[in-house]
Formats: structure tokens, C-alpha cells, sequence
């Protein structure tokens, strides 16, 4: 296993990662409670204007003293598809009339550039900079490290990995098929990156020189030390974390996670893969075809927001991975220490 006291990527007293969860169930008061008790908490900023970046890393830094991490996604956004939207349209339609809303829907606002977002990361300058979706230029990863910055990509194959640790990452965040939220792959079909957690740790950490951090579907200590004793350098948990109170969850998301005995890898929210609980909405785009990302996360976002706002959990983004029923509602640094506990890691 690699001695993670000498990996930038963790400069924590435990390997314990709070996954970041743009949109919502990642806050401020979250990621500080994680990195105040000793893992590396993480903020989500994918959907953020640099200004909020900014903003929302000065409200994490008045909370915690200690290394936190910053995450983007790496863009690489696909046209507007004018027959996906006639073809979606119908669907969103008779949602929008249950939820109160005027079809079609209004704009939104342009999505936020990458590069702009990272120059702001740059400022920022926190102690690990992660990303997913794709990878960044030797260039930009060689400005992070100029920052004293380490960075985390993220992997769902081997092959995947072994791209990233040759552009120079300090650590590879190796996604199972198992983890809640949307799916990294970003070399060939995404199917080809559904491997579970247990199987992609040591096939990853016997092909590439950098640590590894495991994520998906681990939700308690047993996990944490079966993953560490297979290769992982430390383990990423999101849904584990977001029952916790400091977490931005909605009531009718937690609730779900509670009973989410089925989850289901869907592009009907953002038209990208992700894991959430089967729902109505899901339900939906199974028949129909969704637009490409993210053409229909735009297209879907009035109805998102409005159903998170009333409650609606047959029609929200209800994101959790395949352990979510094994959740436990604690503040985060008391589920910290449990998972240290439990994982045998103070001893």
C-alpha cells in the first residue's frame, strides 16, 4: 500500500476524502467539518462562475485552517441537437404542467468556461485541485503544481488512468460503477467504465506509479480498510456524507437515500451518465431518447428546480450511490471519526 503520509494529494491526518457534490449537497460548512477532522474536505464548483468560485472558497477558508479541495469538471461540451430537443420536448412538457411551470422554459444562463474557472482556482490556490470528465493540458496541470497544488483526476478504467498519470497527476481517483452522481469516463463508451470499485483499485494501482483513491459505494469503515488493504492509497465518500447536517441535501433527498435499494445510471437530468434513485423522471427518458450534455440539463433545468423546491421526488435529481441506504445521519466530523474508527486507522 502507498504510504500516504507521502502523497500530496493527501495532505491529511486521515485518507479519507468528502467527495465534492456540485449542486447543492457539497456546502462550505461541510467540506470545513471533514478537513477540521482530518480528512480532505471538497467543493463541488463545476456549475460556478469564477466570482462564486472564488466567493465560496473565502466562506470555506473562514471555517477551516486545514487542506481542502477545490473540483471542476473538464468541458468538452457537445453541440445543441435541434431533433433532441422536438424529441424531449413533449416529455418536459407534461412535467412542466404538473409543476406549475410555463412550457416552454426560460433560458438560462451560459455555462461557465473551464478555463476561466480554473484561472480562478490558480488565485484560489488550495491545497488539491481534482477533476472529472475529461483531463486537463500538461500546461495547466504543470501551473497547478507551480501553485504548490496537487492534483486528482478521475479514472473509471485503466486505460483512463494511465492518461492521467502521464499528464503528471499526483493521484488518481478510481471510480466504480457503484458511486452516486455522474459517471467520469471520458476514453470510449461509458459502459466500458461500469467496473465495480473492488476490481478497478488493484488493477489501477498495479498499472500506474501514483496513489489511488477509491470511490463508489463505500459507506462505512469495513470498506475503508478492504479498500486500503487492495491497493488504495484513500478512499472518496459522497453519499456517506450527504445525510450528514452540514450537508446542502434537500429533505425530500434524504429521505429517498433512506429506502434507494435501487438506483439506476441515467442521462435524463443533464444528458450525461450519472447514478440516482429510480424515479418517475428517470422512468421518463428510459423510453425517449435524452439530448446531449449539456443541451439537456439546460433543458430540464426549470423543471429540476422546481421540483426540488416543492418537495417533488418523483421528478427531482435525486443523486446516490449504490450504498445509500447505509447512510448515517452525524455531523460530519463525528462521522469522520467513526469511519476512523471503524476502519481500524487510529490504531
Amino acid at each position: 500500500m502507498t504510504d500516504r503520509r507521502t502523497t500530496p494529494a493527501l495532505p491529511t491526518r486521515w485518507p479519507i476524502v468528502q467527495a465534492p457534490m456540485a449542486g447543492g449537497p457539497d456546502t462550505p460548512a461541510l467540506a470545513a467539518a471533514v478537513s477540521n477532522a482530518g480528512g480532505l474536505g471538497s467543493l463541488g464548483c463545476a456549475y460556478m462562475m469564477p466570482q462564486e468560485i472564488e466567493a465560496t472558497a473565502a466562506k470555506l477558508r473562514s471555517l477551516t485552517s486545514q487542506p481542502f479541495a477545490l473540483n471542476l469538471f473538464v468541458r468538452a461540451d457537445a453541440p445543441d441537437d435541434p431533433a433532441a430537443t422536438a424529441r424531449v420536448s413533449p416529455v418536459l412538457a407534461e412535467f412542466r404542467r404538473e409543476l406549475g411551470l410555463p412550457s416552454p422554459a426560460p433560458p438560462g444562463r451560459a455555462a461557465p468556461e473551464f478555463e476561466a474557472q480554473l484561472e480562478a482556482v490558480l488565485q484560489i490556490r488550495p491545497a488539491v485541485f481534482s477533476f472529472t470528465f475529461g483531463a486537463p493540458t500538461r500546461a495547466q496541470i504543470e501551473a497547478l503544481h507551480a501553485r504548490s497544488i496537487a492534483v486528482i483526476g478521475t479514472a473509471t478504467t485503466v486505460e483512463e488512468a494511465v492518461v492521467l498519470a502521464a499528464l503528471g497527476v499526483d493521484a488518481v481517483c478510481a471510480q466504480g460503477a457503484e458511486a452516486g452522481g455522474h459517471r467520469g469516463t471520458f476514453l470510449g463508451a461509458f459502459e466500458d467504465g461500469l467496473v465495480g470499485t473492488i476490481t478497478l483499485v488493484p488493477q489501477i494501482a498495479a498499472r500506474v506509479q501514483v496513489p489511488v483513491i477509491a470511490a463508489g459505494g463505500i459507506m462505512e469503515g469495513r470498506a475503508i480498510r478492504a479498500m486500503l488493504d487492495i491497493g488504495a492509497a484513500g478512499v472518496q465518500l459522497g453519499t456517506a456524507f450527504m445525510t450528514c447536517p452540514e450537508a446542502g441535501t434537500s429533505e425530500a433527498h434524504r429521505a429517498a437515500l433512506a429506502t434507494a435499494w435501487r438506483t439506476v445510471v441515467t442521462r435524463a437530468f443533464s444528458g450525461r451518465p450519472a447514478r440516482g434513485v429510480r424515479n418517475r423522471f428517470s422512468e421518463a427518458f428510459a423510453a425517449v431518447e435524452a439530448a446531449p450534455f449539456p443541451q439537456q440539463q439546460g433543458l430540464t433545468r426549470d423543471v429540476r428546480a422546481a421540483a426540488a423546491a416543492q418537495g417533488r421526488a418523483d421528478l427531482m435529481q435525486l443523486w446516490a450511490g449504490q450504498g445509500a441506504p447505509m447512510g448515517r445521519a452525524l455531523p460530519a466530523e463525528e462521522l469522520v471519526a467513526l469511519l476512523v474508527r471503524e476502519a481500524g486507522l487510529a490504531t
